[in-house]
């Protein structure tokens, strides 16, 4: 157990410590850091899927007046690393997707770069490119693990024959989508170069550190003489996680243009294809039940895309390793590799993808038992971790759902499907289950110094991407210290603060909390609890208590009504709730901010989202926000979030678990059960496009 810490900040919703500065528009963003007299760069993609460069012509480009440089394969600094293919900038005449970087142009007005960059003239040999995943390829293959360090097959007891004498048994297909990522703000970087001082980027990032880490390694630079600056992010969602190719270009611009610093800001439909995004996946799920309703027989066979470029492997059969007690289990990962850009982190990998299918069946295979869907997941609740045996820190999954099914009315309704029609429209409920895990990054370190009595500022590299970092931590640092709220001065996202892990993985607040939790207390130790202006003391993140033996992840359940015309088939979404066990809360009001805008996203997914490839080039056709439908406020009329009161001593001083993906893992699946409620036609592949419905 860790030492628990003693609270009077926490559980309170302070006004946002950043809010006064976004509404008057004074927090400054990547693209807004006041240089002076900045350059802008243009990116010029690669039309093929495949192929090789055979030219660059940039004369008519470099003749503009106001043009400063053009970059190509054949004059690109060459780099010193290529440990992340992503990041190799320009250093190849190889194209291996559609949207691949070949060109940088470089002007003093944005308007210029741009004309610049249409008028560079780029020729290629294309070659054949495959960019179609099936789950019946002759070419899939087994990656070494999956992301998180993860097993990419597991196996316990005898699940062939445990399925072949099942009383009852589901064998069916599931897929998800093409998704991209399209936080509020697209990504940039600003790039200042100076023999003297160095590279500085103000970058759009979740991790300065390891941005910093990564643009150094790539550039041949020593992590001293690259400083990434990020106070304020406009959203992230796993996208801005790591580096990506347009930090290194422009760097490489700004090395090029010692003095002048350089701004590269991506425009919407450039993010389609450089800043990776969610693979589709396709998920045979098996069951097998006795006849009492309890599983004996869980497998989950997951296939999915990777770039040739660069392999991530998502871990979608994960999260069934955790959910439902089953003696008998396998899962298994497969991967096609294609002609694709490279995917990334997506708000929940695994987790999101890998919920659906499992969950959907778990309805089905409810059904063709004549239970209730609640009650056939209570059934089948684990009392250790069902394929690891290792017993739980704490787990509330009962009473997620059973609080879930109170407030939602759950038990009032007919559960014959189709049965309810109000006014032309097919009403339905339904219900998912979901999971994440408590995710503990190392790395952090924090400084606390007493600026004048009783105020006190504390330094981490932690990142803000709208989630609440600026008000949270600094509510963990006044009671670990003993303070008010208002006597806490925060700093956070800049390499020149003490080191951060990435804001990822639900493991913010979870990792830098206990690092300020561990600095503070080093504080306290030292200087007492009345110090003087000027002390200063510091620790990095304590090792985590020894915790190998216990299986830590935060629950939730979520219930959806929708509502399906019966002439159109037209889909509405008029109420989603959730109820989820994610440990201490710190701030109530950012919380139900993250749960509710977790939940969101899983109805866009659900029912808006779906990146279209044209087969013929390797091209996502709808790259923008016009026909890249996502959820706006007519689709989520009313969305409810609740918790359950969970302290879990095992996590952190604090008892939290994390807050920022549970909520969308579970609402695409109580949507497409709740869709099924309605009309009886049982969908499997997302997104819930009206045409599944019409009769």
């Amino acid at each position: 157990m860790t030492e628990p810490l003693r609270t009077r900040e926490l559980g309170r919703s302070p006004r946002r410590v950043d809010g006064p500065a976004k509404v008057r528009g004074a927090a400054p963003y990547a693209g807004d850091q006041p240089v002076t007299d900045p350059a802008y760069a243009w990116l010029v993609q690669a039309e093929v899927a495949r192929g090789r460069v055979r030219e660059v012509d940039t004369g008519a480009a470099t003749a503009l007046d106001g043009v400063l440089t053009a970059l190509t394969p054949d004059n690109a600094p060459r780099l010193t690393s290529d440990e992340d293919p992503e990041l190799a900038a320009l250093q190849s005449h190889e194209v291996s997707f559609r949207g691949q970087v070949v060109a940088l142009v470089v002007a003093r007005t944005p308007e210029t770069a741009r004309h610049a960059a249409a008028l560079v003239r780029v020729a290629v040999d294309p070659l054949p490119h495959d960019v179609r995943l099936s789950a019946d390829r002759p070419d899939l293959y087994a990656p070494e693990q999956v992301n998180g360090g993860s097993d990419t097959d597991t196996a316990k007891g005898d699940f062939d024959r445990a399925f072949a004498e099942a009383a009852t048994t589901l064998d069916r297909t599931y897929s998800t989508a093409w998704y991209n990522n399209n936080p509020m703000e697209p990504h940039t970087t600003t790039a200042v170069w100076s023999d003297d001082d160095g590279l500085v980027l103000y970058e759009s990032t979740q991790g300065v550190h390891t941005t910093r880490e990564s643009v150094a390694t790539t550039l041949g630079l020593p992590p001293d003489r690259v400083r990434v600056i990020s106070p304020h992010v406009g959203g992230g969602f796993g996208s801005k996680g790591t580096a990506h190719v347009h930090a290194i270009l422009a760097a490489m611009a700004a090395r090029a243009l010692p003095g002048t610093p350089v701004k590269l800001a991506l425009t919407r439909q450039q993010m389609f294809s450089l800043v990776g995004y969610r693979t589709p996946t396709i998920q045979r799920v098996r069951l097998g039940c006795a006849a009492d309703g309890r599983l004996t027989a869980l497998a989950v066979d997951a296939v999915a895309q990777t770039s040739r470029l660069k392999e991530f492997a998502e871990q979608t059969a994960v999260p069934s390793r955790t959910m439902y007690a089953a003696p008998h289990r396998r899962t298994t990962h497969r991967l096609a590799r294609l002609d694709v850009p490279v995917p990334a982190w997506m708000r929940a990998p695994g987790e999101c993808p890998g919920m659906f299918g499992p969950e959907v069946a778990v309805d089905e295979l409810a059904a063709a038992l004549g239970l209730d869907p609640v009650e056939f997941r209570l059934r089948n609740e684990p009392d250790v971790e069902p394929e690891s045996g290792r017993p739980f820190s704490t787990r509330n999954l009962v009473a997620c759902l059973r609080e879930g099914a109170r407030r939602f009315g759950w038990w009032d309704r007919d559960p014959t499907p189709g049965a309810r029609e109000e006014d032309g429209w097919l009403v339905g409920t339904g219900v998912a289950a979901s999971t994440y895990p408590v995710n503990r990054s190392p790395g952090s370190a924090a400084t606390v110094r007493c600026t004048a009595p009783g105020r006190y500022r504390v330094e981490i590299g932690a990142a803000d991407l709208g989630t609440g970092t600026w008000t949270a931590l600094a509510q963990i640092a006044a009671d670990a210290l003993g303070a008010d709220f208002a006597d806490v001065d925060l700093r956070i996202g800049d390499t020149a603060l003490p080191a951060a892990s990435v804001a990822g993985g639900s493991s913010g607040i979870t990792s830098w909390g206990s690092t300020v939790v561990a600095a503070a207390r080093a504080f306290r130790a030292r200087f007492g609890d009345h110090p003087a202006a000027g002390d200063e003391a510091g620790a990095g993140m304590p090792d985590p208590p020894t915790t190998a033996d216990l299986a830590m992840h935060a629950f939730g359940a979520q219930f959806a009504e929708v509502r399906i015309s019966a002439d159109t088939g037209e889909v509405r979404v008029p109420r989603l709730l959730g109820v989820f066990a994610v440990g201490r809360v710190v701030n109530p009001r950012l919380a139900r901010s993250q749960l509710v805008g977790g939940m969101t996203m899983g109805l866009s997914m659900a029912l808006h989202e779906h990146s279209l490839l044209d087969e013929r080039f390797g091209h996502v056709v709808n790259h923008d926000l016009a026909e890249y439908h996502i959820a706006t406020n007519s689709d989520v009329p009313h969305v409810e979030a609740h918790w359950v009161d969970e302290h879990d001593p095992h996590t952190n001083p604090m008892g939290t678990k994390g807050v920022g993906e549970i909520g969308i893992v579970g609402t695409a699946a109580a949507i497409a059960n709740a869709a099924h409620h309605a009309t009886g036609v049982r969908v499997r592949d997302l997104p819930l496009t009206l045409d599944h419905f019409l009769r």
